[in-house]
């Protein structure tokens, strides 16, 4: 069996949980990385034992021994380096958020369409295992129809956590470069994919969108909240985001708090963490018949997504099928969160169907 060879565009701290995904995998296998930064590139190179390094893109896509790239840069070059990968005929895996635009998602779409490669938006939250089991136990019926989801965010602070670099901040205080705030619409894409993964299509929005500051003249979107209906009857949504600083949180990764609560006609499910631990409660929990119980999860830590994200993929391009987020879905999420980011600017509801 000849492995899908695959290379990482941008070593950045992130790319360390994508390459977890290929440790003795026999499908797949990392031959070549990309990054501006030729040392930045060669020390992830020398760390996974890969052999070829680049620091232009456009040379790596030449490369006929590359058939998937990964593409783990900034917002505002997805779309272009995504467009130029389909055309090399090289599938592509491109981070959160798809794009900045609508339009540009239709560009990349449309052009891994015209080249017959799979486009997919690398989503990891929804690979995490307590949201997938989550989402087994709506599908069973284990709280009735659901109603209502809650998700929350909060950022927080940690000696353990990831020491993240001013220059790793500073393009996303740019919205022509980020597309949004650093919270609601990046990090909140993760939530907004969420919400969709446990309870189907979105109708309308509305939201709420304050700003904090961090350093002079930055700011950080947040607090927010954002509601939304979903297409299902009878079923809603809140997303809220807290900018906390000070708040002291326990982490391997980014210290921020993300919790999650469906409410059903017979119970609640829980889940009490994802890159954070912070309450002190199982991952995951359900309340029914008046009692609250904990679910067994096997895999808890939140750089099991990140195998679980790539391995789909790898899984998709030997056998077939749809990856979870395919160009569709990620363009689909993208309307979700742009509804939000106009809703707060106009003070109007927004379908995100109406997003173009």
């Amino acid at each position: 069996m000849i492995p899908i060879r695959v290379a990482i565009v941008g070593c950045g701290r992130i790319s360390d949980l994508h390459e977890l995904g290929y440790r003795g995998c026999e499908e797949a296998r990392l031959v070549a990385v990309c990054d501006s930064r030729r040392g930045r590139a060669r020390a992830k190179a020398k760390a996974w034992g890969v052999d070829k390094v680049y620091t232009d893109y456009r040379a790596l896509l030449a490369d006929p021994e590359v058939d998937l790239v990964e593409l783990l840069v900034p917002h505002h070059l997805h779309a272009e380096m995504a467009i130029a990968a389909c055309r090399a005929g090289k599938h592509v895996s491109v981070q959160k958020p798809m794009a900045r635009t609508v339009s540009e998602a239709e560009s990349m779409m449309a052009a891994a369409e015209q080249a017959g490669v799979v486009l997919r938006v690398y989503e990891n939250f929804v690979f995490y295992p307590p949201y997938v089991r989550a989402r087994q136990m709506i599908e069973a019926g284990e709280i009735g129809e659901p109603q209502m989801i809650r998700l929350h965010v909060n950022t927080g602070t940690r000696d353990t956590a990831w020491k993240v670099p001013l220059s790793a901040w500073l393009w996303r205080f740019d919205e022509q470069r980020c597309g949004g705030g650093p919270l609601v619409f990046d990090h909140g894409y993760h939530l907004f994919s969420l919400a969709r993964y446990l309870m189907g299509e979105v109708e309308r929005v509305y939201a709420w969108i304050d700003r904090s500051p961090v350093v002079p003249t930055k700011y950080v979107d947040a607090p927010a909240t954002i509601m939304f209906q979903f297409k299902a009857p009878r079923r809603y949504g809140v997303l809220d985001f807290a900018h906390t600083p000070q708040m002291r949180i326990e982490s391997r990764y980014y210290a921020d708090d993300n919790r999650v609560e469906v409410i059903g006609e017979r119970g609640i499910i829980f889940v009490n963490r994802c890159t954070a631990r912070t309450v002190d409660l199982p991952e995951l929990m359900v309340f029914r018949n008046g009692v609250t119980r904990a679910i067994p999860v096997e895999r808890v830590e939140w750089h099991e997504s990140f195998v679980d994200c790539t391995r789909h993929l790898i899984s998709v391009l030997r056998n077939g099928g749809q990856p979870v987020l395919d160009g569709a879905t990620g363009k689909a999420v993208l309307q979700f969160a742009l509804a939000a980011l106009i809703s707060a600017q106009t003070g109007q509801e927004v379908r995100p169907d109406d997003v173009h």
